[in-house]
């Protein structure tokens, strides 16, 4: 294998180097490959390997002594080089500083020469400038502005520059004299200003910054510069509402009063921040004017888009309820004939006509309700905001009479108008009685309604003559509601009474009260077979009573169908005649109807049927016992002409002359 200096590049690794080597020489192998192993061999190739390593360590030696001394030498000639360098740096160093010296000198004489120039041309220009404003002042003394500066408008700047001058050479000359030209040079100052605010404006509208920080240059030194920067921040401002509220106002007018009142809050709030600097003694009267003059064109068309806007929003709610309950909304009665129709029936129940069958459905709706209350609570926050101190109450009355139209009357009202449709009449059979789920959920409502009137209209008018209309407006839409519930609720108390009149003409014949076997009759018979489905009814007719009202309002209907229950009852006992055993059984019927009365938890009711009861007793009470139980604790009160007539109920009553203990 050659020696060669590439053989000891790095990496180098001693070990493979000599297992290389081992393995190239013929039979010097570990396992002496196709030959045997032969050490003499491998010996000898060493021996001549290492021969070979002194001549190149030689060879090398005698090259990095060759490397050496051509370093040494040129070494010390670039030491030489850097010497003559030096020397020739620091020649320069002293030709710098001579020119610098001379420089000097140069610019001492130049500054005293400009000096000198600068005295002699200084008044010179001065009496140029004196010579040129004398000619614009005489044409102002002359009355006639020939100059083109004065007359070109694309010279508006230069004319600025000299009227603002003669503005104030003139403040310095007698008024006595000089009156008419300071007058001419003071409406040409005050016309140049106007024309400056303008351009400065129309450039801010094109959005040309460079024009409008020219022309403010210009302003900054006239009495108007401050004028200037109101226009700036007034068509910022402008700008940013128009921006918001033109894009809105005839294509999404909800967005538009959205936008109008949170600028308009935002602004207000920005407004009292700004009271806190220092911005003069009238600072909260220059704010006020300032927003008003931004929004004003706004504001004065404000409430009659509010009103717009709710009426229209609030019809599409309720078409939008109507539309889902594929009802199509019929003209509420308004004319004599039908008037006259609905007081008939009111007042003698005949049936003139069939009833509306609404199929269960009241046509009130609590998320319809919610939802105009909430458009109408958000129209009074932005009336709040939005209108003039003086028209808050007017403006808050008529978005209450918008409430007012839309929920009470065409919402509440109309429900109780199909409401009443649909009661039928007291001889109905089987009638579904949904008008106490219409008073449940007008009670309801009304609730809502009330709610908003005192947490949302009353602070805006609590202090204006709008509140006594409001009250009465208010007042008068609840009466009549009232008169119509009442109606609804009597007509209802009417089909009950009714329904339970039928129960008991079905279930009761008669001669249940005088059987002919009296020794084989069960006592309870009646009771258990006759008064049931009566008891059952009437329980069921309380327990809807309960839910439908709210209040005293249960207690004056439950009265007033008690009362009804037990005069059906006293009236149903007079069409029968009883015998001795048929008169238990009535007592034991009225018992069942008293266990019903306790439902209704009002004394008077209880207290009614507890004189039934003792009156039932003059049916069994043996004759000679009649007086005295007759003027009993629970009768003695009773007209006598109404103990008489049940005394005349007993089968017994001509044989047994029973007619002379009440002579």
């Amino acid at each position: 294998m050659a020696t060669t200096p590439q053989l000891f590049e790095e990496p180098f690794d001693a070990d493979e180097y000599i297992e290389r080597l081992a393995w190239r020489t013929p039979g010097g192998g570990s396992k002496g490959g196709a030959e045997a192993f032969d050490p003499k061999r491998l010996l000898e190739e060493f021996e001549n390997h290492i021969e070979e390593l002194k001549q190149l360590d030689e060879k090398i030696q005698r090259r990095v002594e060759k490397l050496e001394h051509q370093c040494h030498r040129e070494a010390k000639e670039f030491a030489h080089k850097v010497q003559d360098l030096q020397r020739s740096n620091q020649v320069a160093f002293q030709h710098f500083q001579e020119l610098d010296e001379h420089i000097s000198y140069v610019a001492t004489k130049v500054c005293h020469l400009g000096d000198q120039l600068e005295g002699v041309n200084t008044p010179r220009q001065r009496a140029v400038e004196a010579q040129r404003l004398m000619t614009y002042f005489n044409e102002f003394l002359d009355g006639d502005l020939r100059s083109d500066v004065f007359n070109n408008p694309e010279k508006i700047k230069e004319a600025a520059d000299i009227i603002q001058k003669l503005h104030l050479i003139a403040q310095e000359l007698p008024f006595d004299r000089f009156a008419d030209v300071k007058a001419k040079i003071a409406s040409k100052y005050h016309d140049l200003e106007r024309q400056l605010v303008q351009e400065f404006t129309a450039a801010q509208r094109r959005g040309e910054i460079g024009r409008m920080r020219e022309v403010a240059a210009v302003l900054l030194h006239f009495k108007g510069y401050a004028h200037c920067v109101d226009v700036y921040i007034k068509q910022c401002q402008e700008a940013h509402v128009k921006e918001k509220l033109d894009e809105t106002r005839r294509s999404d007018i909800e967005q538009y009063l959205k936008n109008l009142y949170d600028l308009y809050t935002r602004t207000t709030a920005l407004a009292a921040k700004l009271t806190e600097f220092n911005l003069g003694s009238d600072k909260h009267t220059f704010l006020s004017k300032l927003i008003k003059n931004i929004f004003s064109t706004y504001l004065e068309s404000y409430i009659e888009m509010e009103k717009d806007y709710l009426r229209t929003r609030s019809a599409m709610i309720l078409q939008r309820y109507y539309d889902s309950k594929n009802h199509q909304k019929r003209p509420l009665g308004g004319g004599s004939i039908q008037e006259l129709k609905e007081r008939i029936r009111q007042r003698t129940n005949l049936p003139l006509g069939p009833s509306i069958d609404t199929h269960g459905e009241t046509f009130l709706s609590q998320e319809v309700v919610v939802n105009l209350l909430q458009e109408t609570r958000h129209a009074f926050e932005r009336c709040n905001r939005l209108s003039d101190p003086s028209d808050l109450p007017k403006n808050a009355f008529s978005i209450f009479l918008l409430l007012v139209e839309h929920l009470c009357v065409d919402h509440i009202d109309y429900a109780l108008e199909i409401g009443l449709s649909a009661i039928p009449s007291a001889d109905a059979k089987n009638a579904n009685l949904y008008f106490l789920d219409v008073v449940q959920q007008a009670n309801t409502i009304f609730h809502l309604f009330d709610k908003q009137f005192n947490d949302h209209l009353m602070p805006l008018i609590s202090s204006s003559p709008k509140l006594t209309e409001c009250l009465h407006k208010k007042k008068e839409v609840i009466e009549q509601m009232e008169v119509k519930l009442d109606t609804g609720i009597d007509r209802t108390l009417n089909c009950m009474v009714g329904q339970m009149k039928h129960i008991l003409a079905t279930e009761q014949k008669k001669t249940d009260f005088r059987p002919e076997d009296e020794n084989n009759v069960m006592i309870q018979c009646t009771a258990c077979h006759f008064t049931r489905p009566v008891c059952v009814y009437v329980s069921r007719q309380v327990e809807r009573v309960r839910k439908s009202m709210d209040g005293k309002n249960v207690d004056t209907v439950l009265t007033e169908l008690g009362v009804r229950f037990h005069h059906l009852i006293h009236e149903h006992l007079q069409q029968y005649s009883y015998s001795s055993m048929g008169g238990m059984l009535a007592i034991c019927d009225v018992a069942e109807y008293r266990k019903s009365a306790k439902d209704f938890r009002v004394p008077l009711v209880l207290q009614l049927f507890d004189t039934l009861h003792a009156l039932c007793n003059l049916l069994v009470v043996a004759p000679d016992n009649l007086k005295q139980v007759c003027f009993g604790e629970q009768l003695t009160n009773l007209d006598r002409n109404l103990l008489h007539a049940f005394v005349q109920l007993r089968v017994d009553y001509r044989q047994a002359r029973l007619g002379r203990h009440f002579s």
